[in-house]
Formats: C-alpha cells, sequence, structure tokens
C-alpha cells in the first residue's frame, strides 16, 4: 500500500514539472500587419496550446516596442470569448482577428494587479476570432491599424 506522503510527494513533484516558468519566452517569430498603406512587422511569441495561451504575457515588466504575442486556437472562437488581464503587469492592445486575418475587433486593456482574478476587468472580442494579437499599448493606434485591416496569418492556419 502507499502512503499518503508517497502520493502527495508524486503530486507535488508532477505538478512542479508541469508548471509555466514565468518569464519563460517562447521563440519569436515575424508577423507582417497592414494597413492598407503600410505593412509593419512585429516579431511575436506563438501560444498554441491552452498552457501557453493561459499564461500568456503574466508576470512580464516589458516588452519590447515591436514584439507581442499571436495567441492561435484551432477553431473559431465566440464573441463571447473575453481575455483578461490577471497577473499582467503592463497594459496591452489586443487584435481579435478572423480565420481570414481581417482585424474585427481591437480593445486596449489594462494592468491588474487584484489579489484574485475575480477582481480583475474581462475584455469580450465582441466579434468572432481565430486568432487574438497582443501588443504593447497603444501599438495599433500609432501605426494606424484598424478594424478591416489585415494581419498574414496564413503561415500558422491550417489549409481547409
Amino acid at each position: 500500500m502507499v502512503s499518503r506522503a508517497v502520493v502527495h510527494a508524486a503530486w507535488v513533484l508532477s505538478t512542479l514539472v508541469t508548471m509555466p516558468v514565468w518569464g519563460e519566452t517562447l521563440p519569436r517569430q515575424a508577423l507582417a500587419l497592414d494597413n492598407g498603406e503600410r505593412t509593419y512587422t512585429l516579431q511575436v511569441e506563438v501560444a498554441e496550446t491552452p498552457q501557453q495561451r493561459s499564461r500568456g504575457l503574466m508576470e512580464r515588466d516589458s516588452l519590447p516596442a515591436d514584439a507581442g504575442m499571436l495567441f492561435l486556437y484551432g477553431v473559431e472562437q465566440p464573441a463571447t470569448s473575453a481575455y483578461w488581464m490577471y497577473r499582467t503587469r503592463i497594459p496591452l492592445d489586443i487584435a481579435f482577428i478572423d480565420g481570414d486575418g481581417v482585424i474585427r475587433s481591437l480593445k486596449t486593456m489594462s494592468p491588474c494587479r487584484a489579489e484574485s482574478s475575480s477582481q480583475c476587468p474581462v475584455y469580450p472580442a465582441g466579434a468572432r476570432f481565430r486568432a487574438a494579437l497582443e501588443a504593447n499599448a497603444g501599438y495599433f493606434v500609432e501605426r494606424r491599424i484598424e478594424v478591416g485591416d489585415r494581419i498574414e496569418l496564413a503561415p500558422w492556419m491550417e489549409s481547409p
């Protein structure tokens, strides 16, 4: 018979092994954003797994000016899906993007330093989306990137 202490120790060890390392970054890749007049390049970390999407940009003290995080989903997400800023220290813009790479919604999100996630506001997409792109707050406005503009998602999207 296995003792409770051994089971508890095994659980603690498995939890530590699967816990994300805060501040760890994913490899960066170039992403093209086109506002109809000019194309910009943003170096993005690509979050494809539920764990990567859950961690997002939490616990980061800064984000380089031309960097961001691209969140990818295997299926279209409903307009009611929302992002939050729990344990996120930097203000961010978020673009919700459809499967064709068209921006359908833009939001600016403020850091949330609350002790509990339930005290943080949520930011619903307001449009169906297949990807979301976070960048420093002001990034999209400074480059005149708006709803209807395009982001090149083809390298990451599955072919029909």
